[in-house]
């Protein structure tokens, strides 16, 4: 086989609950995950050692060696098939990983954990190792918070760091989204150490954080996503990470009042940001909302993109 490509998904999280930092340095969650369609596609091959190529949007942004995701991902499941994952007798030979790039750098919607499932699934297809899905999870999780989402796709509860993953049971409704790309990155620790000192000054509409409450499930999204009615999922959305985001990148402000004037049904900065996310009451609507904020001036560039879709999948 000289090379398998798998294609996989952007994110945004609807609901985006943070909990209060951990021991280990990390927050618990509580999140509403929903997979769209702007997608990265990763090729492995064989090679002569492991290595990574990255082509497209912010390639010469994403790390390379093992602070490269998906190098991180390919070690290890080439140490879960070692250690008899899957058939246990799959040759974990060493591979090139190319990856093109569509989903932005640093941008909230998890371009570098996409990148890590699609390089568990495409190597799982390359060696022959027959690693099921939930195991294929199991060995996400230990990657980044956001692999196991990337895998699966669709719509899903995430807990703990974002890996327990619960899919949500809702109608077939595809939703319609527009995508502010925004200037520059915020990496994700930058914004989530920006939420503390907000919380401990009593900022950010929390409490001290002290006092920071653990994160619940939003039931008004939940049965919004259930009715299928995107007017209501629209008014539903919520990200705690949005504060944060603002303080650091104070001209979002802008993009999420254009959008929403323009007619959006809801709007929020997409994960940590600087993406905003704007969804629209349809294909058409979406259209329109695309070329009013491109004509504003208030991002980069726009993508229009469509929700749920399937995770990490070989093409």
């Amino acid at each position: 086989m000289t090379g398998v490509t798998a294609r996989v998904p952007a994110k945004l999280n609807l609901q985006l609950g943070v909990g209060p930092p951990r021991a280990d340095g990390y927050h618990d969650l509580v999140t509403v995950f929903h997979a769209v369609s702007l997608c990265d596609e990763v090729t492995v091959a064989p090679h002569g050692r492991d290595s990574v190529a990255v082509t497209g949007e912010g390639a010469d942004r994403v790390p390379g060696g093992q602070g490269n995701l998906a190098l991180r991902a390919l070690a290890a499941l080439r140490a879960a098939v070692r250690d008899g994952a899957g058939n246990g007798a799959a040759a974990a030979g060493h591979v090139r990983v190319t990856i093109a790039k569509r989903i932005p750098v640093a941008a909230g919607l998890a371009g570098g954990s996409a990148d890590a499932a699609g390089a568990l699934v495409a190597c799982n297809e390359l060696w022959g190792a027959g690693v099921p899905v939930r195991q294929l999870c199991e060995i996400a999780a230990t990657v980044g918070s956001d692999v196991a989402f990337a895998l699966l796709g669709g719509t899903a509860v995430g807990r703990g760091r974002g890996e327990r993953l619960t899919p949500v049971l809702a109608p077939a409704t595809s939703y319609h989204w527009v995508l502010a790309l925004a200037e520059g990155q915020l990496p994700t620790p930058e914004v989530y150490a920006a939420l503390d000192r907000l919380r401990a000054a009593g900022a950010a509409g929390s409490a001290p954080v002290g006092m920071a409450a653990e994160p619940t499930l939003d039931g008004a999204l939940m049965s919004a996503l259930r009715s299928g009615d995107a007017a209501l999922v629209g008014r539903a959305l919520s990200n705690d990470l949005q504060p944060a985001a603002l303080s650091l990148y104070p001209s979002l402000r802008k993009t999420l009042a254009a959008g929403l004037e323009l007619g959006a049904l809801g709007g929020l900065v997409a994960g940590s940001g600087p993406t905003c996310a704007f969804l629209a009451a349809s294909a058409g609507r979406a259209v329109e909302l695309a070329v009013s904020l491109s004509g504003a001036g208030v991002c980069r560039s726009v993508a229009r993109v469509t929700g749920p879709v399937p995770g990490a999948a070989v093409i």
